[in-house]
Formats: C-alpha cells, structure tokens, sequence
C-alpha cells in the first residue's frame, strides 16, 4: 500500500471485539479539532468530554465532505473512530454504520485512493458490528463492479451470502435477496457474454454443444436468483429486463409476458412508467391487437403524459374505431404540449394542427373548447405570446405556422391575427399559417 493507504487503513486497527488489542490508541494531533476544544473550553470548563469531541469532530467531517477536502476529511475520520468505544450502547451501535459510509465517500473520492485500499477498508469494517457486513458487502461488490471487476465482485457477492451470525432479521432476509439478485445479474451478465461467443465464433458441433450448456447453466442460475428478486414489491428495471431477454432467447415468451404484466399491474409495486413502457414494447413486437396495445398506455398517459411514445399512442387512438379514443386522442396532444420540454416539439405542433382541422371537419368541436377551457388562462402566454411567436417565425418557419393555424383556432382569429401582427413577423405569417395546413 503507499502512504495513504497505510494512512487511511490505521483507522481501523482494533476490531471492536471482544479479542480486540489492550494497547491505548496512539495519540492523533489534529490541529484544528484542538483548537475548536480548546476554544470551548474556554469558559471555565477544563475540557470537552467525549461526546462532543465526537460532534464537532463530525460536524468537521461533514463540513470538509461538503467542500470535497477529501484530505481533511481523511484526518477527521481517524479522531472519530473513538466512538466504537461509546458508553452509550445506541451510538456504539451505530457507529460502524456511519464510520463505513463517511471512510467510503472519502475513499471513493480521495485522489489517492484506489480499489485495493478501499477493498481493505470494507473488508475491516464488515467485522467491526457485524450487523453491516452484508450491507457494506453488496456495496462493496457494486464497487468492484464500477471498476470493472466483475469476478472480484462476484466473488464478494457469494461470500455475503453464505454469510451466517446469529437469528436473521428481517431488513437482513431482505439483503440476502438483494445480494442473490446481483449475483442473478452477473450470471446474466456471463450468459450474454457467452451467447455473444456461440454466435460470433466457428465451433465444431462438439464445441458448440457444450459452450451452449455451459451458456444453459448461467441461464438457470441467473433466473432462480432474478425471478425471486421481482416478486418482492419495488423498482426492478434491470432484472426484469435482463429475466425477460432471456426468457424470449429459449422462446418462453408466455412466460416473459407473464413478468412484465405483473411488473406492470401488480398494485403492490410502486407507480413505474418503465414497467408500462417495457410491456408496451414486447406487445408492439409481439403484433398484438391495437386494443391491448391502448389499454397499456393509457396508464402510462396517467403517470407520464409528455413521454415522447404518446405521440405513438396519439397515433393508435387517431385509427381506432371508437369515439372515444379520438376524442382521447385530442387530450394525448394537449398534454404533451403542457410540459415544457415539448413547447418545441414540431412533430406534436404538426399532429395537433391536423387533428383540429380533423375534429372540426366531424363536428365535434366541443371536444376543443372542453380540452380549452382548463387551458385557456395559461396556454396564450405559454405558447403564443408576441415574443415567442416572433422567435419561432426567425428560427424555425415550419413550427411558427403549425402554432399559428393552432392559435387561430383556440383563440379565434381576431386575437390570433393581433398576435401575428404585433409580433412584428406581419401578415404573410397569419396568412401562410392558413395556406400551409389547407394544402394538407
């Protein structure tokens, strides 16, 4: 280890056990800390006793993290370590919890820092409260793993889980599960690897037989670990969507449907457009029944209404056979437009522009003035003020005549044609709005 690390891993020299060493920590001159003790001293008092040692001590660490003096933080932290030998049982309990997370972040920031010291750390701090080994564990596998050590962390995930002290909690039932479903994702991670192998490479049948059953065994220890991960209420985008590839690769796809309509519609799992978003897709691919196809996303209309695939829903409720998904339809354009991130969307501006001349040619335009009216107080200012129309006519013409046939017809054409020419863009703008869209 270089200087650091021989530094940083001084912190944790005695493990907090019953074994632990009888020597006296070794005396830290903080130059800082001693100065704010003795300022606090000041008045009278001889000292400060333990615990608010601690408290500015931490106050300083957290105040150091703050600024990123990854450094100062360090030096901190070797004072702070103390509090594992709190009289007071409750903050002797939660010390390693906060220790680990405090060391980690300086370690992972530290520009001297690397896996090797950090890896020692965690390894320390895993037996120091043995109730964190297997939080700091799966944390410490996802470190490995931002580092591109995948069988390190690998490695590190089944030693957690073979992990045993004492009657399992509950929040530590939960971690196992947590800790198995990474390791289900690395046996997806080593099957898509491997799939990649049988299908780039020319293998005699001999060889392809037995890369495609040793591809079989990742298959089956990835989706034990994957499918008990997504039965458990939660956000589980990655699993899911790593469970389902493989399920479609050995033409399971009742079963691959089966997972994402209970990701979808399970009400025990949080609100996810992403679960909606991924069904959709699969029943797109799967050519199912325009209907179906509807019924999926008008959920996702509800969570998230300006996703850039309600332009394709607009387009499914546009060719249904039903009223109502028109009238729907109209709703899906309004409120893309709502948002704004899309008051620029050219493609909504189009798809709006032709749907009112659309909904007016059917005689429905009590559709209009009823998505209008919640929007009529806001939607002038919003869209077609005199200064947005003047920007859109210099920097995007197409856009500027879409708004404007728009605007003429939401707000009538007496105060549309006031905007256009005040706006200073003049009339060949309210005329061409009008030209362009009766030419379609």
């Amino acid at each position: 280890m270089d200087a650091f690390s021989e530094e940083l891993m001084g912190f944790v020299q005695k493990d907090n056990q019953v074994e632990a060493s009888k020597d006296p920590v070794p005396e830290i001159h903080l130059p800082w800390l001693s100065q704010h003790i003795q300022s606090t001293g000041s008045h009278g008092q001889k000292g400060t006793n333990f615990a608010q040692t601690t408290s500015i001590c931490l106050n300083f660490i957290q105040e150091a993290l703050l600024k990123h003096q990854w450094q100062r933080a360090s030096e901190f932290l070797q004072c702070y370590l103390q509090t594992l030998e709190d009289i007071n049982s409750q903050k002797r309990q939660m010390a390693p919890e906060i220790i680990w997370k405090l060391g980690s972040t300086i370690l992972y920031n530290h520009p001297k820092s690397n896996v090797e010291t950090f890896s020692a750390f965690a390894d320390r701090m895993k037996n120091i409260g043995v109730q964190n080994y297997l939080k700091i564990s799966l944390q410490h596998a996802l470190y490995l793993l931002h580092n591109g050590m995948v069988e390190d962390a690998y490695r590190n995930l089944n030693q957690a889980e073979s992990w045993r002290y004492g009657e399992m909690s509950a929040s530590q039932e939960k971690l196992i599960k947590l800790i198995q479903a990474y390791r289900g994702l690395l046996d997806y991670y080593t099957w898509s690897k491997k799939r990649t192998e049988v299908s780039s490479f020319d293998m005699d049948g001999f060889a392809t037989n037995a890369a495609t059953q040793d591809m079989h065994s990742y298959f089956r220890q990835a989706s034990v670990n994957l499918h008990e991960i997504i039965k458990i209420p939660g956000v589980w985008d990655t699993f899911v969507k790593s469970y389902v590839e493989m399920l479609e690769f050995y033409g399971d796809q009742d079963g691959a449907r089966q997972v994402l309509t209970d990701y979808a519609y399970d009400n025990n799992f949080p609100s996810n457009p992403n679960a909606h978003i991924y069904l959709y897709k699969f029943l797109k691919k799967e050519k199912a029944p325009e209907d179906k196809l509807i019924s999926v996303l008008k959920i996702l209309h509800q969570i998230v209404p300006s996703h850039k695939i309600m332009l394709e829903f607009h387009m499914l409720l546009k060719k249904s056979n039903k009223e109502e998904h028109h009238k729907l339809g109209l709703e899906v354009l309004l409120a893309i437009l709502d948002f704004s991130g899309c008051t620029e969307n050219i493609t909504a501006w189009s798809y709006l522009a032709k749907y009112l001349k659309q909904i007016i040619k059917g005689k429905h335009r009590e559709w209009v003035q009823e998505g209008w009216s919640s929007r009529k107080d806001w939607w002038p200012t919003f869209h077609f003020s005199y200064y947005l129309a003047k920007k859109n006519w210099k920097e995007n013409r197409i856009l500027a005549l879409k708004k404007a046939f728009t605007s003429g017809i939401l707000l009538g054409k007496v105060k549309h044609q006031k905007i256009i020419l005040s706006s200073g863009v003049g009339r060949p703008m309210f005329e061409s709005s009008f030209c362009l869209l009766l030419a379609e």
